[in-house]
């Protein structure tokens, strides 16, 4: 599925190919809470990195967490340096990956059969957490990839 987005003031606009592109996983960690905003979590996509077209890219801005003393993280979180807006991460451990916020998404996304609640160790106690069927939590990642979740659901969508 071909995947189109942009920042909010649109000085950047990309596209990304995808076959996993239910917004399912919500993550409440502080790095998503603080960077893409929203309800107090954020939600990534996985698309195929080698796919991605980018227009503005001189309005890009790269962002590397750093957790105390430790070497900055290899994610790489891309957002515009004119409005702020978050639009994908990169990670060099997993190259052929990208992760593209929900958010910055314009193409209409399929709805999910369910919400994944994830990182909620760190979830800030002012954030209202959906409970009951369909609304899994955990305290930091899944055991189940983006990946295995589409595919475990019959949910890839090929283009």
């Amino acid at each position: 599925m071909l995947l189109e987005g942009a920042c909010h003031c649109r000085a950047v606009r990309f596209s990304v190919h995808s076959s996993e592109p239910y917004p399912y996983m919500y993550c409440y960690c502080s790095i998503c809470r603080k960077t893409a905003g929203g309800g107090g979590y954020a939600i990534n996509l996985s698309a195929d990195a080698g796919s991605l077209e980018v227009h503005g890219e001189e309005h890009l801005s790269i962002y590397q967490v750093k957790i105390g003393d430790a070497e900055p993280s290899p994610a790489k979180r891309h957002f515009c340096s004119r409005c702020g807006s978050a639009l994908w991460v990169w990670d060099s451990r997993w190259p052929e990956l990208l992760h593209p916020f929900a958010s910055a998404i314009d193409t209409p996304l399929p709805k999910a059969p369910e919400r994944c609640h994830i990182m909620l160790d760190f979830v800030a106690a002012w954030v209202p957490l959906p409970e009951g069927e369909g609304e899994p939590h955990f305290g930091e990642y899944p055991d189940q990839s983006i990946h295995d979740w589409h595919h475990s659901r019959g949910l890839v969508q090929e283009d």
